[in-house]
């Protein structure tokens, strides 16, 4: 069975909007100055456009071009769309990651807990690459947690003889990513200047099944994609392990969370 294309709620992946962006605000803190005054910058997997919407605060008069194949997280995101603030733009369109072919020169690539629904992507970073301007940039961060107890007991029971016939292949397994060595590897034999990091943040959560609510917007939209109004079942069953693996504590339910952090510097006479 192919990996089952997820079907997105805004609203539930918004309910921790918090850490969520935590991270990105973490990357940009180390993005370098960009080449030009009016930059022009894409964010590839915007979703509901929360994070887009940051990339101002730094750079207010940059184009600012929020890209995403979702057509409910781009619902969410087109009312941010118009002119900033500091006299820069904010817009949001349809496209697919893998696909995408760059109109024009950008200054900066950027992308949020993305990549790793897109199978293949380091393949694509010689198009990302080409499409950056002299001193152009490329950032992204990914989630590298597909060991963690929260995905690999989803996978478990996805795979376990009640649910394998309908969710055999339906989920990301942990090669999803790839470690921080072949990222710097990549982007250095493309000519960039990289930098590559991972940080594990130590998340406490908030709420009944506070790890549950998590997924539900992110890692489990497959599932729920696939088994539709009969997802119900599989969500109990799941509910119990997450109890388990990820008990609740006085302050509420720590979740580990690690990812990686790159970002790819192209010189200043080539792209």
């Amino acid at each position: 069975m192919p990996a089952t294309t997820p079907v997105w709620d805004p609203h539930q992946y918004l309910r921790h909007s918090g850490h969520r962006a935590r991270a990105f605000l973490d990357l940009l803190a180390h993005v370098p100055d960009l080449p030009a005054e009016r930059p022009r910058i894409a964010d590839l997997g915007c979703g509901p456009g929360n994070v887009t919407r940051l990339l101002t605060d730094r750079w207010p008069t940059a184009h600012i071009t929020g890209l995403d194949n979702s057509p409910e997280m781009l619902a969410e995101a087109q009312p941010l769309a118009g002119p900033t603030p500091g006299g820069g733009r904010l817009d949001f369109a349809s496209a697919d990651v893998l696909t995408w072919a760059p109109p024009q020169p950008y200054d900066l690539i950027v992308s949020n807990a993305a990549l790793q629904w897109v199978p293949g992507h380091l393949g694509h970073f010689p198009v990302l690459v080409d499409a950056l301007a002299p001193g152009g940039v490329l950032a992204f961060q990914v989630p590298s947690n597909f060991d963690a107890p929260s995905h690999r007991l989803m996978r478990e029971l996805a795979g376990s003889a009640r649910w394998k016939d309908r969710l055999g292949g339906v989920l990301r397994h942990e090669d999803a990513v790839h470690s921080p060595a072949v990222y710097l590897e990549a982007l250095a034999g493309l000519g960039c200047e990289v930098d590559v990091w991972e940080t594990t943040y130590q998340q406490i959560l908030q709420g009944e099944d506070a790890v549950l609510d998590w997924v539900k917007g992110t890692g489990l939209r497959p599932v729920l994609t696939a088994l539709g109004e009969e997802a119900e079942p599989f969500v109990e069953e799941y509910r119990e392990l997450l109890r388990e693996a990820y008990p609740a504590g006085a302050h509420g339910t720590v979740f580990p969370f690690r990812r990686v952090f790159v970002v790819g510097r192209v010189g200043a006479t080539a792209s």
